[in-house]
């Protein structure tokens, strides 16, 4: 699954959901779908398949439609173990204001270690593997925390709200 950061931010950067789809699917991805106009992209990679699909993806987007964004490609496992294993599930009450933050790269995790040693309240943060989880009570548009998650990462993370991320997890066969 490619978690899309920026294909669908502002109006400069707005591509159809059907013309991404089809970008995947002219890389030779099967099973191609995605999720409203979320820029998620699910997909199977053939056995035949080199090389990383996000590496593939990020190129070809600038060809095809003369902008950038950054690619990261969660397994459906990795989706599945996100949601699954959310260490803030007992804290949150709404899952539109619990984030997942994919993360691109070991680095982006250790920018945001120093975030832990803060106080947040009611804001909370823990790190997985992965990903970063955030809860934001009063929604991401207002959290200090957010943005100063995102100042950390830079481009190196992509959030998603909890219920978005279970969709994925779905619609990637996760349950």
């Amino acid at each position: 699954m490619a978690l899309l950061r920026g294909i669908n931010v502002g109006r400069a950067k707005r591509v159809a959901m059907a013309e991404l789809r089809a970008l995947v699917e002219d890389l030779g991805y099967k099973d191609v779908r995605t999720l409203l106009n979320s820029g998620n992209v699910v997909f199977t990679v053939p056995g035949s398949h080199r090389g990383s699909p996000a590496t593939r993806i990020e190129k070809t987007i600038p060809e095809r439609f003369g902008l950038s964004a950054r690619v990261t490609v969660l397994t459906a496992a990795e989706v599945a173990s996100a949601v699954r294993d959310n260490p803030l599930s007992d804290v949150a009450d709404n899952l539109s204001r619990l984030q997942v933050m994919v993360l691109a790269d070991p680095e982006a995790r250790t920018r945001l270690q120093p975030l832990l040693k803060q106080r947040w309240h009611p804001e909370v943060l823990a790190l997985g593997q992965r990903v970063a989880h955030l809860w934001c009570p009063r929604g991401v548009l207002d959290s200090p925390l957010m943005v100063a998650a995102s100042r950390a990462v830079g481009d190196a993370g992509t959030a998603r709200n909890t219920a978005t991320m279970t969709k994925l997890q779905a619609l990637a066969g996760g349950g």
